[in-house]
């Protein structure tokens, strides 16, 4: 095996979760977000989904950790006024039973946590 194809299983490896997948998909925004829930064997739940070039407001009930994996994006956290500029390989937190708000300039491709 090359070196190639050794670091192509690694990035297939890291782009796995294992868990029990909601197969109906959560539809947002007349479509702009599409996400899929997961529970974990642990019971820690997630999404996995893709936010469309746009700009949105999401509110939160539990605390979240968006890791994005691809795309970029700017966010702007409820009671601040700062836009943080974000893209594939990041992560933002957002506080319980607050909101965001997200202008995606790439199609943004994200695993949220929740809890």
């Amino acid at each position: 095996m090359t070196d190639q194809t050794n670091q192509n299983d690694q990035n297939d490896q890291n782009d796995q979760i294992h868990g029990t997948i909601k197969t109906r998909a959560n539809v947002y925004f007349d479509g702009k977000c599409v996400s899929h829930s997961i529970e974990l064997a642990d019971g820690k739940k997630l999404s996995v989904g893709v936010i469309l070039p746009a700009r949105l407001t999401f509110n939160t009930g539990a605390p979240e950790v968006m890791e994005l994996v691809g795309g970029a994006c700017r966010v702007k956290l409820a009671g601040t006024d700062a836009w943080t500029d974000c893209a594939g390989g990041q992560s933002f937190s957002v506080p319980g039973q607050s909101s965001f708000e997200i202008e995606v300039t790439q199609t943004l491709h994200y695993v949220c946590h929740f809890g």
